[in-house]
C-alpha cells in the first residue's frame, strides 16, 4: 500500500483518530528512527499503537533486524531461531515468567524476550532451533549493554514457520560464527559465536563464592580447524550442558564472551549463552581461508600435477619443495609442501582427492594466498 492508502486504512479502522494526530505521531517517530525506517513501516507501527488492524498485508512489512532502534512499538520482525533459553520466573511488585530466543535474518542477530504466556513458546517441543518465527506488534528496548531487543507481550502475535516466509531468506548461525583462529582480533568481553569439535574435556570443579555459596566451573577445548580455544562454563550452565559436551562431538556456542587469560584467550559461557549440539565439519572451505589462519584442515581435489624443485632459504639451506593447486566446490588455492611432505605429494595425479591437516595460510608468489605445510602437517589421499 502507498503512504496515503496506509493513512486511510488507519482512519477507517479507528474512527476516533484524526489525520492530524497520525501525521504528528509520524513526525515524532521519524525523528526517533533517524531516517532508518520507511514512512510506510512507521505508519504500520503507529496503526498498531492506535489498536488498528491493518490486515494480513502487515505481515509483509517485517523490519530487518539491523534497522531496529529502541523505543519503537507495533514492530514486526522475523528470523530463524538460533538459540532458545528456557522460561524463568520473576518476583517483585509483579510475578510472572519470561523466556528468550535469539533469531537471525540476513542482517544480523536479535534477542526476543517473551513475557508470561508467550514464554511457553520456549518450553521443550514448542519453538526449536532452526524454525522460522514471525513476531508482530512487539516493542523495542535497549538492554544493559546497549543492544536493541524486541519484547513480546500478551497483545503480540507469533507465527511459527509461516507458509509465506521463504526459509532461504534466513541464514543459520553459521553465517555469524567467528573462526577460532580469528578470535585474537575480537575485543575483550565482546560477545561471539563459535563452533567446533570438543578436543579435550576437563572435570567439573566447585569453588566457594564470597558469600559462602558454592559455584561450579567446567573447562573444555573447542577446535574448528583454524585453531583451538578453551571454553569456560560457569555455575547453572554447567548442569544444563554437561550431557552435551563429549570429546569428538560438535558444539556451537552462541553469545559467549571473549576473555584474556594467562595462557591466552578463552570463551566464557554464562546464563546468557546458548550451547547446542551441532554437526560440525573440521574442514575449512578454500574460499573461507584468510592470511594468518593456522591449524587449518582442508579436503579437496588435486587440480595440477605437483612440481618438485629445490629452493635455497635465507639461511642458505637447500630444501625440497613441491607445489600444486588444490580445488574444492568453493574455489582454488596453491599448496606448498616442504621437506618430507614432498614424498607424500610428488606422485599425486590430477583428480586425486586428498586431506591436508594442520597447515597454515600465508601469502606466496604474487601475494596470492597459499596453504603451507609444517613438520606436523599430514597429507593423505581421502579414504
Amino acid at each position: 500500500m502507498s503512504f496515503d492508502e496506509v493513512v486511510d486504512r488507519i482512519l477507517s479502522s479507528c474512527p476516533g483518530v484524526s489525520r492530524e494526530s497520525v501525521l504528528q505521531r509520524l513526525e515524532a517517530e521519524r525523528s526517533r528512527a533517524g531516517g532508518l525506517i520507511s514512512d510506510e513501516a512507521l505508519l504500520r507501527m503507529i496503526a498498531a499503537g492506535f489498536g488498528c488492524e491493518m490486515g494480513v498485508e502487515a505481515a509483509e512489512h517485517v523490519l530487518l533486524l539491523r534497522d531496529l532502534i529502541p523505543g519503537l512499538s507495533g514492530v514486526s520482525v522475523a528470523g530463524r531461531v538460533v538459540a532458545v533459553f528456557s522460561p524463568r520466573a520473576f518476583n517483585g511488585s509483579r510475578k510472572g515468567r519470561f523466556a528468550s530466543l535469539l533469531i537471525a535474518d540476513e542482517s544480523g542477530l536479535l534477542r526476543v524476550v517473551l513475557w508470561n504466556d508467550k514464554a511457553g513458546l520456549a518450553e521443550p517441543g514448542r519453538v526449536k532451533v532452526g524454525d522460522i518465527v514471525r513476531f508482530c506488534h512487539g516493542y523495542t528496548r535497549e538492554d544493559f549493554s546497549g543492544r536493541v531487543e524486541v519484547h513480546i507481550g500478551e497483545k503480540c502475535t507469533v507465527e511459527v514457520n509461516p507458509a509465506d516466509e521463504d526459509s532461504k531468506n534466513y541464514p543459520s548461525i553459521g553465517k555469524f560464527v567467528t573462526k577460532i583462529g580469528e578470535l585474537s582480533s575480537v575485543q575483550k568481553s565482546k560477545k561471539v559465536n563459535v563452533a567446533g569439535i570438543v578436543r579435550r574435556l576437563g572435570s567439573v570443579s566447585e569453588f566457594e563464592r564470597s558469600d559462602s555459596s558454592v559455584g561450579k566451573v567446567l573447562r573444555f577445548v573447542l577446535s574448528d580447524g583454524s585453531g583451538e580455544v578453551v571454553v569456560v562454563v560457569w555455575n547453572e550452565k554447567v548442569d544444563e550442558i554437561i550431557g552435551l559436551v563429549k570429546v569428538g562431538g560438535g558444539l556451537q556456542v552462541v553469545n559467549g564472551k571473549v576473555k584474556r587469560a594467562a595462557e591466552g584467550l578463552e570463551v566464557h559461557v554464562d546464563s546468557a549463552t546458548y550451547v547446542g549440539v551441532q554437526i560440525f565439519s573440521e574442514f575449512s572451505s578454500l574460499a573461507s581461508l584468510k592470511e594468518g589462519l593456522d591449524q587449518i584442515n582442508v579436503v579437496g581435489e588435486v587440480a595440477t600435477k605437483p612440481m618438485v624443485r629445490e629452493v635455497k632459504t635465507s639461511r642458505q639451506e637447500v630444501l625440497k619443495l613441491a607445489t600444486f593447486e588444490l580445488k574444492d566446490e568453493t574455489g582454488r588455492m596453491w599448496v606448498s609442501a616442504w621437506r618430507n611432505h614432498v614424498d607424500s605429494v610428488k606422485n599425486l595425479n590430477v583428480g586425486d582427492r586428498i586431506v591436508i591437516k594442520n597447515c597454515y595460510v600465508k601469502k606466496g608468489f604474487g601475494d596470492q594466498l597459499e596453504l603451507s605445510t609444517r613438520n606436523s602437517t599430514s597429507i593423505a589421499k581421502e579414504s
